[in-house]
């Protein structure tokens, strides 16, 4: 018997995937402190795995932790776009592709 140890966050369905594939799986319930370093140590995982392909589908996983984490921390996804939205108001996008070089004082 081989065993994998992985001590990472997952999505909600990959122990009944990984049970269905005939396999056994052990898992634990997070308290909130570990829930919320884990989905930082996701978010950098994610952002890594999009680094490396440029795949939209790790976006998808990107916008999928950035969802957990608003919820753990109580910001409904309305909300969270109208602080997006007013950054963008007051600081612009980053569709002109601009590179700041220097800034002489």
């Amino acid at each position: 018997m081989k065993i994998v140890t992985y001590n990472k966050l997952v999505r909600d369905k990959i122990p009944q995937i990984i049970e269905h594939s005939g396999k056994i799986c052990i898992c634990e319930t997070l308290s909130d402190e570990q829930y919320i370093a884990k989905l930082n140590e996701k978010l950098l995982e994610e952002v890594q795995e999009y680094f490396e392909t440029g795949s939209v589908e790790e976006l998808a996983d990107i916008g999928e932790v950035m969802h957990a984490i608003l919820a753990h921390k109580g910001v409904n996804i309305e909300d969270f776009n109208g602080l997006r939205m007013k950054k963008h108001n007051e600081r612009g996008g980053f569709s002109e592709k601009i590179l700041l070089k220097e800034v002489i004082e």
